[in-house]
């Protein structure tokens, strides 16, 4: 048995997500999972924006795409830097004590740089180095890389400019701080770059095919997903359930931040250095959400981070609830040998409590209850970023996600036999004078 854990947002989930789940489990590669546990982002995601299609559906994709566990990192984990994103993640796969592997991609493809680079980047003399070079008018990134550079020099420090790979090493630097003994593995991102626009035979970044989403064009992002991730998808499109969009919700966030003053903004993570000063000045000035982001940001506030705080306005997410730790584990689908996983995960002594049932959270210290009240705000207002705006409490109507694997694995193949078989009926209707054969079609 090797069980192998993978961060993943799924969003949508695509064929590259498809691929690597595939070569994790082949029994001749260099890993061969049994089991693969996934933490996923919900209802909104690490770049600061709602993700395209609800976490439930994406759970669905996900079970259907090999992956066996998914569990939900929660929001104000989300909502964070990749370095608080990163361990809260691993916190989650490092308590359920049966994770051998953490898996992930990135750029370089080599284990060895980035755990020197990890290492590096937790000495005195790189904290040190950083700390000088933060007040200079520059990004926190540029910063990092700068340190780094002077540490061990310009070529491995340039492993920070690509994002797979900035947050392949803040893994290790959160197994390294949390004296995990989970062991981890990196395969070399191949095909489309992170964000890239361009696709390239059957793959595309997950933010190219959600601008074909949001653009209504479907059809093309058909190529790019696996055919259950198509089902899912169109179901939700048909329902008025995806795409998500900001502009949705866009009077109602500029509502919330409009009777905001500078010292609220300071409560919400993200806010420094008079940043809060900015943001209530860019709200004052700004009739979208657009304007406002155009109005904040700079080269030491990039787009992303500043997007992270408009939603922690949004969603009341304050400094304090960012605190620690992930205080419980929610699963939030498994196939059969996911929920024997999470069996043997009890038996082998989970560090946290396994919120299964609604019912769970009532055992819930005070820390674990206000974030699972964020989760529910959460989901409540994720609702209304759709074209038809989804009903409350469904944190209390929503169980765990269950799928038969071995059931799916004959549905499946029963559907690639019927999808031929359309095929061949439709290419002989075309082929043949004998329209009799129009019928069969």
């Amino acid at each position: 048995m090797k069980t192998v854990g993978i961060v993943a947002e799924f969003n949508p989930f695509h064929n590259g997500h498809a691929r690597f789940i595939e070569h994790l489990r082949d029994p001749l590669g260099p890993v061969h999972a049994t089991h693969i546990v996934a933490v996923m982002s919900g209802n909104f995601v690490q770049r600061g924006e709602p993700a395209i299609l609800s976490k439930y559906d994406r759970v669905k994709a996900a079970l259907a795409g090999g992956v066996d566990l998914v569990i939900e990192l929660p929001t104000p984990w989300v909502l964070q830097s990749a370095e608080h994103f990163a361990k809260g993640s691993i916190s989650l796969l490092n308590a359920l004590q049966v994770v051998d592997i953490l898996a992930f991609g990135s750029e370089c493809g080599d284990t060895e740089i980035l755990n020197k680079v990890s290492q590096t980047m937790q000495t005195d003399k790189y904290q040190s180095l950083l700390r000088y070079h933060i007040p200079g008018g520059i990004s926190y990134a540029q910063a990092q890389q700068k340190a780094l550079e002077e540490i061990l020099g310009t070529k491995t420090a340039s492993i920070l400019e690509q994002p797979n790979n900035t947050l392949g090493i803040e893994y290790l630097k959160a197994l390294h701080d949390l004296n995990s003994s989970i062991q981890f593995y990196t395969k070399k991102r191949e095909g489309v770059e992170h964000d890239s626009q361009k696709p390239l035979g059957d793959l595309a970044s997950a933010s190219y095919i959600r601008n074909l989403l949001r653009e209504n064009h479907y059809v093309n992002a058909l190529p790019f997903i696996p055919g259950e991730t198509r089902d899912i998808l169109n179901e939700a499109i048909k329902e008025g359930f995806c795409p998500s969009s900001i502009e949705n919700s866009e009077r109602a966030l500029l509502y919330k931040l409009r009777q905001m003053s500078p010292e609220d903004f300071l409560n919400f993570p993200g806010i420094s250095e008079g940043l809060e000063n900015r943001f209530y000045e860019a709200v004052q000035k700004s009739a979208t959400v657009k304007e406002l982001l155009d109005t904040c940001k700079t080269k030491r506030y990039p787009l992303t981070r500043l997007q992270r705080i408009l939603w922690c306005a949004y969603l009341d997410i304050s400094k304090k609830d960012t605190k620690g730790l992930p205080p419980y584990i929610r699963p939030l689908g498994a196939t059969e040998v996911g929920m024997d996983l999470l069996r043997l995960a009890k038996k082998k002594g989970c560090t946290l409590p396994v919120i299964s049932r609604v019912s769970k959270v009532g055992e819930l210290d005070d820390n674990g209850k206000q974030i699972w009240e964020i989760e529910k705000r959460t989901s409540d207002l994720y609702g209304l970023t759709l074209p038809t705006p989804s009903l409350c409490n469904l944190e209390y109507t929503k169980g765990i996600i269950k799928i038969n694997s071995t059931l799916y694995k004959m549905t499946k193949k029963k559907k690639r036999i019927k999808r031929t078989i359309r095929f061949i009926l439709a290419f002989l209707c075309c082929a043949t004078p004998d329209r009799n054969l129009s019928k069969l079609c």
